[in-house]
């Protein structure tokens, strides 16, 4: 066995090649403004995302040859991807406002260095190259005031968080300034336990935070009763407090990097009750700006309605007539005049383009007050994502024949007369219905983490979009157990399907979970189905062994019937008298569910079929038009492990082929 090198001369070399990867990195980026130079001469979209496909289909080819795994290719050029897009934006949009182009920028924002509003701002600068002159703001009305003054040339407020919502003191700071919305920026909120070096998560007796992270770590706070919560009125001046205090029972919630500015360390990380955690901030200058037409923009409107019944719908059937997108709609309550209200809405259309401007002028005559906040670059780049196909299967792109739907389920809304086109369910890169098929794995617990992390990965790879987790109650230590697998999927951008199994598993899977799947025996629990009917994240309702197709829609009735939209049915086998062994797959009741009913219907044949005949029923499956396969890879009874990964890869290569 040859002697491995020196570790200081492996960690040379790595020093070099991360030097080397900087170096081109900051050559990719200088490249990429080449292009947005070429766009401004040919006035084309930023966006051209049949090359970011093609790019990346060819970078996961070469990443392969070299044994770098799809998910890591893909996870890093997205990011290369992202940088470069907003890079361009800022280029061309500083070129249509030259007057806007300086050399330093003096920005007002909430709290004081190492707040998230100061690292929001650091970032907007950076990416335009300019140097930043910090002036920090104790209130959202001061930040207004030192724009409007002259004192600062743009001011970051935060409007909304995706685990709080929106800020609504910041909506009404709006109503009453001439300022214009000039930006957007959106940041990664990494919640911290901030305390003095030394200090362990056993000697903290008091926290200090803004409201806005205390109560998006609610979750987190709640689990640790012990913590006496004190207000700040931001981010940096609680870990300031913090440092000041030199006491190790003291901490602070913020970012690691604010808390690096203050010699604090993170003892605890991933606060947050969302694993994906940002807040988005707006930018008001006191001039409007001009945004090119090729870059994709959003205009902010505020607007009240007349007193009278349907005038807000009236307003937005103005909106869908020009094909125009509202992506935000907020209401606030108008000082002054009880029970009205002012509404804001977020639009994606440039405030130039003539259906916004039709839109406006029609706007105009049916709304009492109506006033344009802002028109600017939207700084929200959706992922490229590459199809099955390019990643290792081809995805089926038929679309469901159009069945006449019986009497029996006429007026139900899960009936194709009260909804004719399909439904979609959709939770993060899983895709059930209209045409989109999906593969979802189920994984029994009790199970440790490592073993699922690496479990976790092979799916990914695998072709896999979701993992279905059965048997909460037999995991020790469940709440940890969970929150660890959650983080171990989202890692790999696998939807995490939580199973309610019995009535105890309710609570915990609709507080973690990304969707939820009710277990077949319980699909007759009435109280069960309306609780899930009032949920927002969605459903897979399994039908009962012994159920009739009648029997699965009806439960289906009662939860779309609570409010809950997002519902997808699962078929996984029948008990009939002649089948006292394995259950029967009954592939008829896909068929007449398909015919009846707009939900996507899921079918899992692990329980009713032997492991050799997976394929053929995926390929049947996939013809009778179902919308995904669950398989629960236990069931397969296989001899090697090779065996069974090339049983899954034929399976889900018969589903999308």
């Amino acid at each position: 066995m040859n002697k491995p090198q020196p570790l200081n001369h492996t960690r040379e070399q790595i020093t070099s090649l991360d030097n080397e990867l900087l170096a081109l990195l900051a050559r990719r980026r200088e490249l990429s403004l080449d292009v947005a130079r070429s766009k401004e001469v040919d006035v084309r979209p930023i966006r051209d995302t049949t090359r970011e496909k093609e790019l990346l289909s060819r970078l996961v080819k070469q990443g392969r040859e070299q044994g770098l795994d799809a998910h890591y290719v893909i996870s890093l050029y997205q990011s290369i991807i992202e940088d470069s897009v907003l890079n361009q934006q800022a280029y061309l949009h500083g070129r249509a406002n030259p007057e806007t182009q300086k050399q330093q920028y003096c920005i007002a924002y909430l709290g004081a260095r190492g707040s998230y509003s100061y690292l929001a701002a650091t970032r907007y600068c950076d990416r335009r190259q300019v140097e930043m002159q910090d002036l920090g703001c104790q209130s959202f009305d001061e930040i207004v005031q030192a724009v409007e003054s002259g004192h600062a040339d743009y001011g970051f407020l935060p409007i909304e968080n995706t685990s709080s919502g929106s800020i609504n003191e910041v909506y009404d700071v709006l109503q009453h300034t001439s300022l214009a919305i000039v930006g957007e920026t959106t940041i990664e909120v990494g919640h911290c336990l901030l305390a003095n070096s030394g200090s362990t998560i056993n000697d903290i007796k008091t926290v200090y935070a803004h409201p806005q992270p205390i109560s998006q770590c609610s979750r987190y706070l709640s689990q640790h009763g012990q913590f006496k919560l004190e207000y700040c009125s931001s981010s940096a001046e609680a870990m300031e407090k913090v440092c000041n205090a030199n006491d190790n029972s003291v901490a602070a919630i913020g970012s690691a990097e604010g808390g690096a500015l203050y010699q604090l360390e993170a003892i605890e990380s991933g606060l947050a009750n969302q694993k994906i955690n940002q807040s988005r901030f707006i930018v008001v200058a006191r001039k409007a700006v001009e945004v090119p037409s090729q870059l994709p923009a959003k205009c902010t409107l505020i607007m009240a309605t007349g007193q009278k019944p349907g005038a807000l719908v009236e307003a937005l059937l103005v909106l869908k007539a020009r094909n125009l997108n509202m992506s935000k709609l907020e209401s606030r309550p108008i000082p002054g005049t009880p029970w009205e209200e002012m509404f804001y809405l977020d639009i994606d259309a440039n405030l130039a383009s003539e259906p916004m401007q039709a839109a406006l002028k029609e706007l105009e005559k049916t709304t009492r007050f109506i006033k344009v906040l802002g028109c600017y670059p939207c700084e929200t780049v959706k992922p490229t994502q590459l199809s099955s196909s390019q990643l290792m299967i081809e995805p089926n792109t038929s679309k469901a024949t159009t069945v006449t739907a019986t009497a029996q389920t006429k007026q139900q809304r899960v009936s194709k007369q009260y909804k004719a086109e399909p439904s979609q369910v959709l939770s993060g890169q899983l895709c059930l219905g209209a045409g989109q098929i999906g593969a979802l794995s189920q994984v029994q617990l009790p199970i440790e983490l490592p073993q699922f992390e690496q479990m976790a990965k092979s799916l990914k790879e695998s072709g896999f979009q979701a993992v279905v987790l059965q048997g909460l109650s037999q995991q020790s230590d469940l709440i940890n157990s969970i929150n660890h697998f959650k983080n171990a999927l989202a890692q790999f951008d696998l939807v995490c399907i939580l199973a309610i199994e019995h009535e105890t598993d309710l609570t915990i899977a609709t507080q973690f979970a990304d969707m939820v799947m009710l277990s077949g025996n319980l699909m007759y629990n009435q109280a069960i189905l309306t609780q899930l009917g009032s949920l927002l994240i969605p459903v897979i309702l399994e039908r009962n062994a012994m159920a009739s197709v009648d029997d699965l829609l009806n439960a289906a009735e009662e939860v779309l019937s609570q409010g809950n939209q997002q519902l997808a049915l699962c078929e996984s086998g029948v008990t009939t008298l002649n089948n006292s062994g394995k259950p029967s797959l009954d592939l008829a009741a896909l068929v007449e569910l398909k015919a009846l009913s707009h939900l996507p219907v899921v079918v899992n044949p692990s329980y009713a079929i032997d492991a050799e005949q997976l394929p053929t029923f995926a390929r049947a499956i996939k013809q009778l038009k179902g919308d995904g396969i669950m398989m629960n890879l236990s069931a397969i009874e296989s001899t090697t492990q090779a065996q069974s990964d090339e049983l899954v890869k034929t399976v889900l290569s018969n589903l999308y082929h």
